[in-house]
């Protein structure tokens, strides 16, 4: 079953961007991927604000998963416009979760304690993301396997 979201970020948008990079915005979770982890961004000071809500209906609409919001950190800009910093762009690996960090230790420790709570048993380990971010990607984005060529 493929779930189709309306759009992703604003800042993916822009020349570095993927025009709606799922793994910004919304993945699957859990043991029984039975839970959708969703970016959100609380503060109305940035356009994601508006943009996260039709995402969320869309997969209320698509799916009866549990949605769990990871929410956005504090910082709303930086030198390129709106960031698109979010902690569902994390990497699942034996018995750990890698999360990002974006030097916002209230932020931080609440994703991490809400990927604690989505993958238990796995230790949380957050790596500061915000020059991978600057340049378009995310932990999950550069940690995806490579094709041998034949």
């Amino acid at each position: 079953e493929v779930v189709w979201l309306p759009r992703g970020l604003t800042r993916d948008y822009d020349g570095f961007g993927t025009r709606g990079h799922v793994d910004m915005v919304a993945t699957f979770a859990g043991a029984a991927m039975d839970t959708v982890l969703l970016h959100a961004q609380p503060d109305a000071g940035h356009p994601d604000h508006l943009v996260m809500p039709m995402v969320r209906r869309a997969l209320e609409e698509a799916t009866d998963a549990t949605i769990v919001e990871l929410p956005a950190p504090s910082t709303l800009t930086d030198a390129g416009g709106p960031v698109d910093w979010n902690y569902v762009n994390h990497v699942v690996v034996n018995g750990a979760v890698i999360a990002c960090a974006f030097g916002d230790p209230v932020a931080d420790d609440r994703a991490r304690g809400i990927l604690a709570d989505v993958y238990p048993g796995r230790e949380v380990r957050s790596v500061d993301a915000r020059e991978v971010f600057a340049r378009g990607g995310g932990l999950h984005c550069i940690t995806q396997q490579q094709p041998a060529v034949q």
